[in-house]
Order: structure tokens, then C-alpha cells, then sequence
């Protein structure tokens, strides 16, 4: 089992009509690594809402001939998913759009709502009627049942804030503006950039900017509203400052590009920094230091600069293979990690080996590598994991809901090592976090146990299916 986390979003304002459904395509492939689910794009014609949404990676739900469908506007928005709150459904295919008294709205949403099923509750007892089992969707309700007694959309978002608590970096796309946001913790990133001819683009990692020509302005501040319109850049910052900066600490071990910043710091060298201090806190003798493709190729190459071991390229990834790889069966979950990730024999046989990975979560997948270069004939194998034990869940947009699914919460150290046979295993400790992103300014609470917001009374990430077949057969 691999961590996975909840979604990047994309939009693009601009002074004229062009093909911003293109800009936002690419800007969804940039981000390809955040969701792999589903994806949508809508693009705003004058007013007029035109969307394309699927189930599956961009290239596979956008054709060229679903593109040519989209029409020429100024303003667009896009999403790629991986849902934790909510099935794989079309229904929960975003951007999310809704009609409302006062125009339109179309919403992308990354993180987590730690107080969704409350507020979800609020509205459907008020007579909101719910389309979706996404915590989106009650984000837009919130944000329309604002707007209807607001004077501009801006300050609906901003009366809908007060009443958010958890993850979210929003794009949100009305018929004459963009608006980009995040949670006062600032859980997930957002920045946004500018084109050679003006345009405004947004978007969850700065990766994404680069990707379709955007010269990085800055990040979205946690707790700013900024919002793109004819008459420029406005930005809110009432709610910036409230609660303490927590953006995810996973970020930088493992959700974001390495060619992205965040916060003005570069996930690459966060990585590399990571592997150095693994190699101070667990060192060990041997001759060859590899990392699981691709998130820990970064961390290992620190490992071997801090260590004085050499780095070598031990395991390939087929690049071919992606979440849609379709198993037959629960029982052949070990087999995918042989066709996803081959041992190049000859550099690893005879010797002993250091394998840099990011995390282990049930131990499963761990335990399948270190199979793999056994029988490749590595001498020894000693893993390095450049996180610490998860040994807690989250409910900010990280798929850990489970602390007896967490192989960590029911072994030592010791004991997982032998589990998934490996000679020795050590974690990146605890109170090295803060060296990665050069700040306290972090969240650590599916490591820790200490977090920012409430804990939510249903923890369950189908906490929305499980209230609708609840309602079956109940008279209505």
C-alpha cells in the first residue's frame, strides 16, 4: 500500500479569450502525481460554464477530440483526484459546479474538511439536497448559502471560511473572476504565477507553472483570499495570521514534485536533506546506496553524499504502469510490485545494500522489495525510511484513517524489519522534521499525534456512504 493524497488543482484568468482548456490540460499533467483517480476541467466562455470530466489519468479522460469540444475563454478551472473523502465516482469528478440565485460557481478543492460531516448535517437538515459524497460539494454549498446574502462572491468565501475547519486550497471560478485560497494552517500549498502576455495561472505546485511558461509570483498565503478579475489582483488577508502555519510535513517527503518549492524551500533539497539525516541518525556499513523509485531517489542520493557510500541506481521503475494498473484479485497484490519495480542484478549482487524509501505503511510493499533484491543477491539489506513511523491517522487529505492498518502502531522497530526481512531498519527521527522545510512551522500529527484542529467524530473517509445506506429503508 502506497500513501496517497487527495488532489491538485489548477486555474487560469486571463484579459482575453485563448485556449485556457490547453493551459489547463497541461497544468493537470504537471500535477498528475497528486491524483490519479479522476479529472475535470470547466472553462468559462463569456459566462457560459463548459466542462469535461472522467475517471482515469489526464491523457486518458481528455482526447483530443473531448479538447476540441471545449470552447476559447479567459478563465478556467482544473482538478485531478485522488479522493478520501468520497468514493470513485463521475459524480465526484471535480471541478464541482453549481447554479445558484446569483450566477455560478465552479470549485476545486485540495485537503481534507476535518468538520464536513458536521456541517453537511447543518445544510441537509436546512433542505440542501447533495449530489456527490465529496466534502467539496459541502464546501460550495457553504460558499453559495454565504453568497446569496453577501455583496460580492469574495466576501461569501470569506463568511464560508469562518465556518471551514481542516485542509483546503481552493480554486474557485465565478462567471466574471478567479478566486484562489487557502485554510489559515495553510495544510496544502498553492502559488500562483504569470504568463509572458499576462495571463494569471494558479496551482497547487510551482512544477505546474513551469509547465505551461508561468513565471513564479509567490505562494498563496495561508489563510489569503486572492482574487483575478478585470480590474486585477485583490487580495484578503483578514483570516492570514489566526492559527499557527501548519502545512503538511508530507509535502515535502513525498506528495510534491521534487522540481517544485514550497514555502521557498526546494522539495528536492528537503529530500536530499532528509537522506543526510538519516545517515547521521542510522548509520551503517556497505557498499551501495539505492532508493525506491521515484520518491526516494532524492533522500538516497543525500544518504550516500552524507555517508561517503555510493550511489547507484538499483531498482527501475516501469514508467508504464500506473494506478490503473488493473489487479485480478486482492490475493495478487505482491505481484504488481514485480511488475512495477525491477533489480538491476548486477549492481546490486554480492553487496550490501541501503534502500532509501519514504515510508512504510502495512509493510506489505516493503516487504516485496526487499524479496526482490534477495533474489537478485544483495548480501544484506538495511532500510532507511526518510519519514518517521506513521503511527497515527489523518484528516487533512493523507489516505491514513486507520491506526490497525499502520504496521508501525503494532511492532517495534525490530520487529518490522524482521516482518518485511530486512537486517536493519531506521526511521528519520522525529525531531529532524523540522530540518526539511527550515522551519517549526509544520504539521506532523499522523506522526506525532499532536493536532492543529479538532479530531472530527466520524473518522471514517466513508463517513458519507455510510449516513446514505444508513437512510435505506428507512420510511421516508
Amino acid at each position: 500500500m502506497s500513501i496517497r493524497e487527495a488532489c491538485g488543482v489548477f486555474g487560469v484568468y486571463g484579459s482575453r479569450p485563448q485556449d485556457v482548456a490547453a493551459l489547463t490540460y497541461y497544468g493537470l499533467y504537471a500535477l498528475q502525481h497528486r491524483g490519479q483517480e479522476s479529472c475535470g476541467i470547466v472553462v468559462n466562455d463569456d459566462g457560459i460554464f463548459a466542462s469535461h470530466k472522467g475517471i482515469g489519468l489526464v491523457n486518458e479522460v481528455f482526447r483530443p477530440e473531448d479538447m476540441a469540444k471545449f470552447p476559447r475563454g479567459n478563465i478556467a478551472v482544473g482538478h485531478v483526484r485522488y479522493g478520501t473523502t468520497g468514493g470513485v465516482t463521475m459524480s465526484n469528478c471535480q471541478p464541482i459546479q453549481v447554479n445558484h440565485l446569483k450566477g455560478k460557481l465552479a470549485v476545486a478543492h485540495n485537503g481534507n474538511l476535518s468538520n464536513a460531516l458536521t456541517l453537511r448535517r447543518e445544510l441537509e437538515l436546512s433542505g440542501a439536497i447533495f449530489h456527490t459524497t465529496s466534502d467539496t460539494e459541502t464546501i460550495a454549498y457553504m460558499i453559495t448559502r454565504e453568497r446569496i446574502h453577501s455583496p460580492s462572491i469574495q466576501e461569501a468565501v470569506s463568511r464560508a471560511m469562518d465556518k471551514l475547519e481542516g485542509a483546503y486550497s481552493l480554486v474557485l471560478m465565478s462567471a466574471t473572476k478567479l478566486i484562489a485560497l487557502r485554510d489559515p494552517h495553510g495544510f496544502r500549498p498553492l502559488c500562483y504565477g504569470q504568463m509572458a502576455d499576462g495571463t494569471y495561472v494558479v496551482a497547487s505546485e510551482s512544477c505546474a507553472l513551469s509547465a505551461v511558461g508561468a513565471a513564479f509570483q509567490r505562494e498563496i498565503q495561508p489563510g489569503e483570499i486572492l482574487t483575478f478579475d478585470g480590474s486585477g489582483i485583490h487580495s484578503d488577508t483578514r483570516h492570514c495570521g489566526t492559527v499557527p502555519r501548519r502545512q503538511c510535513i508530507f509535502e515535502h517527503i513525498y506528495f510534491a514534485r521534487p522540481d517544485s518549492c514550497l514555502d521557498g524551500v526546494s522539495v528536492h533539497d528537503a529530500r536530499m536533506k532528509a537522506g543526510a539525516l538519516l545517515a547521521k541518525a542510522h548509520p551503517t556499513q556497505a557498499d551501495i546506496v539505492i532508493g525506491v523509485p521515484d520518491s526516494g531517489l532524492d533522500a538516497a542520493m543525500g544518504f550516500a553524499r552524507a555517508s561517503g557510500i555510493p550511489y547507484g541506481i538499483g531498482l527501475i521503475k516501469n514508467k508504464y504502469i500506473g494506478r490503473t494498473f488493473i489487479s485480478p484479485g486482492q490475493d495478487n497484490r505482491v505481484d504488481q510490485v514485480r511488475i512495477k519495480l525491477s533489480p538491476i542484478d548486477s549492481e546490486v549482487r554480492g553487496k550490501r545494500v541501503v534502500l532509501i524509501d519514504d515510508s512504510i505503511v502495512r509493510g506489505t510493499t516493503s516487504g516485496r522489495i526487499v524479496q526482490l533484491l534477495r533474489e537478485a543477491g544483495a548480501a544484506q539489506i538495511h532500510v532507511r525510511i526518510s519519514a518517521p513511523p506513521f503511527l497515527h491517522p489523518c484528516y487533512y487529505g493523507t489516505d491514513i484513517d486507520s491506526c490497525e492498518h499502520l504496521i508501525a502502531c503494532r511492532h517495534s522497530v525490530q520487529e518490522i524489519a524482521a516482518i518485511i526481512g530486512a537486517d536493519s531498519l531506521g526511521y528519520l527521527p522525529l525531531e529532524d522534521l523540522g530540518e526539511l522545510c527550515g522551519s517549526e512551522d509544520y504539521c506532523s500529527a499522523c506522526f506525532s499525534g499532536e493536532y492543529p484542529t479538532a479530531i472530527p467524530g466520524d473518522t471514517r473517509k466513508d463517513q458519507f456512504e455510510q449516513k446514505l445506506s444508513q437512510r435505506k429503508g428507512k420510511p421516508q
